[in-house]
């Protein structure tokens, strides 16, 4: 009986629009009975004269109808879906279907406690009246993308037997003002019959940022803020009527935006109770996820997890995933039914540096493009106090003709002085390696974002503007003093002071860096050769061309780490 009326709350406008086609049809099926019979009355003049106009009138009828019909159906749909092509949340993810195991949950330990408290909590609503307290309403998921926050919402549901109705945020963003406060109750609505049916619901809302920006005023261009804001004060309308309800409804959102770019009365006490941060994961979780991962597929036992996880420094799991199942692809096509250490690697560099560009350099470039590369490894390798050098290239990738990639040896989470001038002497080695060896030097080292001398004068500008490290005492975040189109408000002199910085801090950096690339050009040139010849040069090749020199990694020296 219970399970009817939830249906019938659900469902009764459809059910009255059945009943009315019903009476339609027969009502239409005596109408014609009635006039079979007056027809069969009349006189054969009459009857030819009615069912001429009939043979002309009918066909009329019946293409007015094939034309009209699917229009009126389709706005009658397109209404009762709360106005919009496809009803939010109808798609119920069962317990069966979001079978996610909690151990299965991996990489995110802090993340997982948080929320343990709110599967307790939704298990054993008991302890929660014990201590006169009331049910969490909302969770809010902060964090970069591919960090499992849906993957950890499913494990909560699996956890506490509930079902969840899943949404996406841009699902409450349409065309037609409206669409988005209707699309609002209907989820909620949906959420409210089958918490009373299974004693209680999880929603889940993703990429919420999509509709939850704050509310501002309309600008003109045709209602779309304002729906908008109606969407959001929908939204928060039915969060308060949650507590009211006590139907045992929890609402889990996910974002990867700042708090503070979501709507303040969105993101208060009361509506989002319970805020997880979700970071990507740290070295053990890393090898714990490589762990995982390998175990799923038919992997070499030379595989080494810890290896993995400290090569793929900064992979969220999505990354970490997408690396295990790419080298599957590889070992495919090597025609073999094992993952190894190989094929991994190879999968870290396309996952990391794309895919080989079809690029094909002239053997003027190739050996322009060694040097190049050659300044950045030997400075690198050398001289920053943290990084390794991993892997060293000539073969093009994402529209670079080469690259040298490093990693640090351990997890950093901030950076010195002498972190940050490390950097920039990597970025300015191609500039002093490509003049000491052609006396000139190339577009390599500038000509956008991402390139050597923009990184390179990214990290002095921040040195001088922001950390208070230049070389005329000036102390202060002066980039803090921007105004909305990027001024900043300081005077002529101060500026000009902090440029000088930036010069100095460039200049000593390049003097130390042509210093060192002049007291070990038979190093560069051997570097360089190398690279021409191999084309690519993996750690253990690197390390064979320093240990030929008798050099040593300056971070592993610094570190002490074998």
């Amino acid at each position: 009986m219970k399970k009817f009326i939830v249906f019938l709350k659900l469902n009764w406008l459809k059910i009255i629009l059945g009943i009315l086609l019903l009476a339609t049809i027969v009502g239409c099926f005596y109408f014609i009975r009635y006039c079979f019979i007056s027809f069969s009355g009349l006189e054969n003049f009459s009857k030819k004269t009615i069912a001429g106009q009939m043979a002309l009138l009918l066909p009329m009828f019946a293409l007015v109808q094939l034309i009209t019909l699917p229009i009126m159906l389709g706005m009658q749909y397109y209404f009762m879906q709360g106005g919009g092509l496809g009803k939010v949340g109808t798609e119920k993810l069962s317990k069966a279907e979001v079978n996610v195991k909690w151990d299965e949950v991996i990489g995110m330990e802090g993340a997982k406690r948080e929320a343990w408290e709110i599967v307790k909590l939704l298990k054993d609503r008991s302890l929660l009246k014990a201590i006169g307290g009331k049910i969490v309403k909302g969770t809010l998921m902060i964090g970069p993308p591919g960090c499992g926050k849906t993957y950890l919402a499913k494990a909560i549901a699996t956890e506490c037997g509930l079902p969840m109705i899943s949404a996406v945020g841009s699902e409450f963003v349409g065309m037609f003002v409206g669409q988005g406060t209707a699309r609002m109750k209907s989820l909620f609505k949906q959420a409210r019959g089958m918490a009373s049916l299974e004693g209680g619901c999880i929603i889940f809302i993703d990429e919420i940022d999509s509709f939850a920006r704050p509310r501002g005023a309309d600008m003109g261009f045709g209602g779309g803020r304002l729906d908008m804001n109606a969407t959001i004060n929908q939204f928060l309308t039915e969060m308060d009527g949650l507590r009211r309800h006590e139907n045992n409804i929890i609402v889990i959102a996910a974002t990867n935006v700042a708090e503070n770019e979501l709507d303040s009365a969105i993101t208060r006490a009361g509506r989002f109770d319970r805020k997880i941060h979700i970071s990507k994961p740290n070295l053990e979780e890393r090898k714990d996820l490589f762990k995982f991962y390998l175990s799923r597929v038919n992997a070499d036992s030379n595989c080494d997890a810890d290896l993995l996880a400290r090569k793929a420094l900064g992979f969220s799991p999505s990354d970490i995933d997408s690396m295990v199942r790419e080298s599957g692809l590889i070992a495919l096509r090597e025609k073999t039914d094992k993952i190894t250490m190989k094929f991994l690697n190879e999968a870290y560099d396309r996952v990391s540096f794309g895919l080989k560009s079809n690029i094909t350099l002239t053997k003027e470039e190739k050996v322009w493009t060694a040097y190049h590369e050659a300044g950045h490894a030997v400075i690198a390798y050398l001289t920053h106090p943290t990084n390794d050098v991993i892997k060293a290239t000539i073969i093009p990738h994402k529209g670079a003709l080469g690259f040298v990639s490093q990693r640090p040896v351990e997890e950093l989470h901030s950076s010195n002085r002498e972190h940050l001038l490390a950097n920039i002497k990597v970025n300015v080695a191609s500039y002093v390696a490509e003049q000491l060896k052609f006396n000139t030097t190339s577009s390599g080292v500038g000509g956008g974002r991402g390139s050597d001398f923009d990184s390179a004068m990214r990290i002095a500008r921040a040195m001088a503007y922001s950390f208070g490290m230049g070389k005329s005492g000036l102390i202060g975040d002066f980039a803090a003093t921007a105004d909305g189109h990027g001024n900043l408000q300081i005077s002529e002199k101060t500026k000009e002071m902090l440029d000088n910085d930036v010069q100095e801090i460039l200049q000593d950096c390049i003097k130390e860096v042509r210093q060192i690339l002049t007291d070990k050009k038979d190093l560069l040139e051997y570097f360089a050769q190398e690279l021409l010849r191999k084309e690519e040069l993996e750690y253990d090749d690197i390390v064979a061309i320093f240990d030929k020199f008798n050099l040593k990694s300056a971070a592993r020296t610094q570190i002490k780490i074998s």
